[in-house]
């Protein structure tokens, strides 16, 4: 992983959990926990993108 894409995905992350966070202040329990449930789904797919930009970097390397 470079050092760009674990920073991004740092950024993404704390950016995410400061939505989530900031739900908790304005709503009920069910839209924080719905905040917080958005947010791990994106980091989910911000890490499956990641891991497919390092398998795909791997093959070209090998070739």
């Amino acid at each position: 992983m470079t050092k760009f894409q674990a920073t991004t995905g740092t950024a993404l992350v704390l950016g995410l959990l400061l939505v989530a966070l900031s739900g908790c202040e304005k709503g009920p329990a069910e839209k924080a926990g719905q905040s917080v449930d958005d947010a791990a789904d994106k980091v989910g797919e911000s890490l499956e993108d990641a891991a497919d930009s390092i398998q795909d970097a791997g093959r070209d390397a090998r070739d």
